[in-house]
């Protein structure tokens, strides 16, 4: 548990430091839930219009590097026992590949979640999901920069996740629309070496991020394969596409992540 010197100082955080070119990282404020939505990945409960859209997202590197092609926006909210996660992406080529838990999900396109519950910068969570529903969890008790290492046998407990295709999965002969993503992640979830698993307080905040991996295809043999980059030979680089811009191609700077702040009942 973090002692409640630490819950006050959480509450009582000093303004965001701007990050150079970036400005503020962007903030949400997640509603509190009376009914909670059901995780089948089509947004469409009643729960979810308490729940703004977020801007839509930007590529990772921020304003040095065009806007994605592709929209994609999440929403968030909470209740007194788990966490919501929604996104919606764009997509005209649905393609996935990833069946196994806990591989390097983002090979495939993909939607990433990064959270902070403590706002520390240093220790934090991760979660990747393709469009085949496959999950990868992870919890880095040391951040990657200060040479810290996954740890993939990390399992975020009770989390459930479900996709909505508006389209055909791998069926390079049609043009889809698109796929949205719910997640729930219980609060005692976030039980990890120094970490609270407490759901958080009104007005607590959290860093958190989001990040989607797309990757630019093209159809061969009625099947869909990763562009090649003529000079190296290799797949042409993925496009990092994040809700609050990083600056640079890292999601592993959580001081450059945005907030979510938690909304008490009733809030507006």
């Amino acid at each position: 548990m973090i002692p409640s010197s630490a819950i006050i100082h959480l509450l009582l955080l000093p303004p965001l430091l701007s990050i150079t070119g970036q400005g503020e990282p962007r903030r949400y404020q997640a509603p509190h839930l009376a009914v909670a939505p059901v995780i089948d990945g089509r947004l469409d409960d009643p729960s979810w219009q308490a729940a703004a859209w977020s801007a839509p997202f930007v590529d990772i590197e921020g304003d040095k590097r065009p806007a994605p092609r592709l929209r994609t926006r999440m929403k968030l909210a909470w209740d007194d026992h788990t966490l919501y996660i929604a996104g919606e992406m764009e997509e005209p080529d649905l393609w996935a590949t990833i069946t196994t838990r806990d591989a390097v999900i983002f090979h495939d396109d993909d939607f990433e979640v990064f959270l902070d519950p403590d706002f520390d910068a240093a220790r934090y969570f991760e979660l990747e999901i393709n469009a085949l529903n496959t999950q990868w969890d992870l919890f880095l008790p040391v951040a990657y920069r200060d040479g810290g290492k996954a740890l993939d046998a990390f399992d975020f407990t009770g989390l459930r996740s479900a996709v909505a295709l508006d389209g055909t999965l791998n069926d390079p002969a049609d043009r889809d629309r698109g796929w949205t993503i719910e997640i729930a992640i219980p609060f005692a979830a976030f039980a990890a070496p120094g970490i609270a698993h407490r759901p958080p307080r009104a007005g607590e905040r959290w860093r958190i991020n989001f990040s989607r991996v797309d990757w630019d295809l093209t159809a061969m043999g009625g099947r869909y394969t990763k562009m090649i980059d003529s000079a190296t030979g290799k797949p042409a680089p993925e496009h990092n596409w994040v809700w609050s811009p990083q600056g640079m191609i890292d999601m592993h700077q959580p001081e450059r992540w945005g907030v979510v702040e938690f909304a008490g009942p009733g809030a507006r």
